[in-house]
């Protein structure tokens, strides 16, 4: 996949077509900005080399963004406050993942060294949500979108109108809520929001990344997989299992997958969400350490 253009918005993608572990970036041409950090260590050594980073800003907290950061140490480095916490310590990074057992942990302390470069860091600054950056080439508008994270930040380049939706990528996948502070509801809303800016392009850090003209139909296939996965749940949970149970079921990732530190938490993490949310509905009740379907 190669770079796409639009106006100073340039999308740099990540490898495998931005598939995780790797993700796609956005870098503004004339202002030096990059946002995010996860994409090809090369295409990163050519900004470096040629028109120059002068600035890095972060959407949100997670690995995948993170993985060349130490290329741009040194450069000014911007992120929302709330998210600070998990970027400066590896174990509060895991406890913002909300992984708690300890075989996941040695997993992710492992991965999260070796594979994704981690290091506590710190910002220079932070963003006021729904401030206006004037770059030069263009403005940016400051959004927090929280659902994903609780700081989730989203970019809008005003002039191009171009809206960097980062990991609200309107993928097949559908929206991940399952971190500790992740919300369904807040994630539904922040979309909600985001699909009204009136944008003509829609870039994203996931597989393909781009999405032009109209973006109604991918909003709604997005948003959609929330519904699915819930509908999915509630028919499984016709009679009464466990987490364990639901977990094994993988109504999410569809089949079992390694590493199970990965996949079993993931799978757990997203039900689990959608759970608390069907209990505080009064849809799903917990007995004798069983969900059942209450109607």
């Amino acid at each position: 996949m190669s770079d796409r253009r639009f106006g100073p918005i340039r999308l740099i993608p990540g490898a495998n077509r931005g598939r995780y572990p790797h993700s796609n970036s956005v870098y503004v041409e004339g202002a030096g900005i990059l946002i995010d950090a996860g994409a090809d260590e090369a295409a990163y050594r050519a900004l470096l080399a040629g028109p120059g980073v002068k600035e890095v800003w972060l959407s949100h907290w997670h690995e995948d963004h993170l993985t060349c950061l130490d290329l741009f140490a040194g450069l000014p480095l911007a992120q929302m406050a709330c998210e600070a916490e998990p970027l400066a310590d590896l174990e509060a990074f895991l406890d913002w993942y909300g992984i708690g057992k300890e075989a996941h942990r040695d997993y992710w302390r492992r991965v999260l060294a070796a594979d994704f470069h981690f290091r506590p860091r710190k910002a220079t600054r932070h963003f006021t949500p729904g401030e206006v950056i004037d770059l030069g080439t263009c403005t940016a508008e400051v959004i927090h979108a929280p659902g994903h994270t609780p700081g989730f930040t989203v970019f809008y380049f005003r002039e191009p109108q171009v809206l960097y939706l980062g990991d609200y990528d309107l993928t097949a996948f559908g929206p991940w809520y399952g971190d500790r502070d992740s919300s369904i509801e807040d994630t539904i809303a922040s979309l909600q929001r985001l699909r009204k800016i009136p944008a003509k392009v829609w870039l994203t850090s996931h597989e393909d990344g781009c999405f032009e003209d109209d973006a109604t139909e991918a909003f709604d296939r997005y948003l959609a997989v929330i519904g699915a996965r819930e509908a999915k749940l509630l028919e499984f949970l016709s009679a009464p299992r466990t987490m364990e149970d639901i977990v094994a079921a993988c109504l999410v990732y569809r089949k079992p997958r390694e590493p199970k530190a990965f996949f079993e938490w993931g799978e757990g993490a997203i039900m689990g969400k959608h759970i608390e949310r069907l209990m505080r509905n009064g849809a799903v009740a917990l007995e004798d350490g069983r969900y059942r379907r209450a109607n």
